[in-house]
Protein backbone atom coordinates (compact mmCIF):
# COMPACT_ATOMS: atom_id res chain seq x y z
CA UNK A 1 0.00 0.00 0.00
CA UNK A 2 3.15 2.41 0.00
CA UNK A 3 3.93 2.69 -3.05
CA UNK A 4 0.39 3.78 -4.05
CA UNK A 5 0.38 6.48 -1.58
CA UNK A 6 4.04 7.19 -3.11
CA UNK A 7 2.70 7.54 -6.42
CA UNK A 8 0.46 9.82 -4.77
CA UNK A 9 1.94 11.26 -3.29
CA UNK A 10 4.26 12.06 -7.00
CA UNK A 11 1.41 13.19 -8.61
CA UNK A 12 -0.47 15.28 -6.48
CA UNK A 13 3.70 17.07 -6.12
CA UNK A 14 3.99 17.05 -10.12
CA UNK A 15 0.68 18.74 -10.37
CA UNK A 16 1.42 21.68 -8.08
CA UNK A 17 4.85 22.35 -9.58
CA UNK A 18 2.79 22.35 -12.79
CA UNK A 19 -0.16 25.05 -11.48
CA UNK A 20 2.68 26.88 -9.69
CA UNK A 21 4.81 27.40 -13.37
CA UNK A 22 0.93 28.30 -14.98
CA UNK A 23 0.48 31.16 -12.40
CA UNK A 24 3.40 33.11 -12.79
CA UNK A 25 2.78 36.36 -13.70
CA UNK A 26 3.91 37.55 -17.40
CA UNK A 27 5.69 39.99 -16.44
CA UNK A 28 8.59 37.87 -14.52
CA UNK A 29 8.95 35.23 -17.19
CA UNK A 30 9.53 38.38 -19.75
CA UNK A 31 12.74 39.42 -17.56
CA UNK A 32 16.02 38.37 -19.42
CA UNK A 33 17.58 36.59 -17.09
CA UNK A 34 14.52 34.33 -16.44
CA UNK A 35 14.51 33.87 -20.02
CA UNK A 36 18.45 33.11 -20.06
CA UNK A 37 17.88 30.93 -16.93
CA UNK A 38 15.27 29.11 -18.79
CA UNK A 39 17.16 28.40 -22.05
CA UNK A 40 20.57 27.02 -20.04
CA UNK A 41 18.59 24.86 -17.49
CA UNK A 42 17.78 22.19 -19.83
CA UNK A 43 21.22 21.91 -20.51
CA UNK A 44 22.42 21.80 -17.11
CA UNK A 45 19.72 19.07 -16.51
CA UNK A 46 20.96 17.40 -19.39
CA UNK A 47 24.39 17.43 -18.84
CA UNK A 48 24.13 15.99 -14.86
CA UNK A 49 22.07 12.90 -16.27
CA UNK A 50 24.57 12.18 -18.64
CA UNK A 51 27.38 12.37 -16.08
CA UNK A 52 25.51 10.34 -13.38
CA UNK A 53 24.57 7.55 -15.89
CA UNK A 54 28.14 7.40 -17.44
CA UNK A 55 30.16 7.41 -14.01
CA UNK A 56 27.70 6.56 -11.63
CA UNK A 57 27.96 2.71 -10.35
CA UNK A 58 25.74 1.36 -7.64
CA UNK A 59 26.61 3.11 -4.52
CA UNK A 60 29.18 5.76 -4.17
CA UNK A 61 32.37 4.55 -6.05
CA UNK A 62 32.98 6.29 -9.44
CA UNK A 63 33.09 3.79 -12.71
CA UNK A 64 35.45 4.17 -15.43
CA UNK A 65 33.67 1.66 -17.73
CA UNK A 66 32.70 0.95 -21.29
CA UNK A 67 30.25 3.96 -20.99
CA UNK A 68 33.17 6.13 -20.28
CA UNK A 69 34.64 5.80 -23.53
CA UNK A 70 31.76 6.18 -25.60
CA UNK A 71 31.22 9.17 -24.25
CA UNK A 72 34.79 10.28 -25.03
CA UNK A 73 33.89 9.09 -28.80
CA UNK A 74 31.05 10.78 -28.77
CA UNK A 75 32.74 14.04 -27.70
CA UNK A 76 35.64 13.57 -29.93
CA UNK A 77 32.85 13.41 -32.67
CA UNK A 78 31.11 16.51 -31.81
CA UNK A 79 34.80 18.16 -31.22
CA UNK A 80 34.99 17.17 -35.33
CA UNK A 81 31.96 18.56 -35.98
CA UNK A 82 29.64 15.23 -37.09
CA UNK A 83 26.02 15.11 -37.28
CA UNK A 84 24.24 13.99 -34.40
CA UNK A 85 23.26 10.60 -35.65
CA UNK A 86 27.21 10.07 -36.54
CA UNK A 87 27.95 11.11 -32.50
CA UNK A 88 25.27 8.66 -30.87
CA UNK A 89 26.70 6.05 -33.73
CA UNK A 90 30.14 6.36 -32.58
CA UNK A 91 29.41 6.35 -28.83
CA UNK A 92 26.89 3.02 -29.18
CA UNK A 93 30.35 1.60 -31.57
CA UNK A 94 33.17 2.46 -28.98
CA UNK A 95 30.99 1.41 -26.45
CA UNK A 96 30.05 -1.79 -27.99
CA UNK A 97 33.72 -2.65 -28.93
CA UNK A 98 35.74 -1.97 -25.33
CA UNK A 99 32.82 -4.32 -23.96
CA UNK A 100 33.48 -6.68 -26.60
CA UNK A 101 37.20 -6.33 -25.75
CA UNK A 102 36.67 -7.05 -22.18
CA UNK A 103 36.64 -3.79 -20.83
Amino acid sequence: MSTWIAIGVTAAGCYLVKLLGLSVPAGVLDRPRVKQLAALLPVALLAALIAIQTFGEEGRALALDARAAGLAGAALALVLRAPFLVVVAVAVLVTAGVRALGG
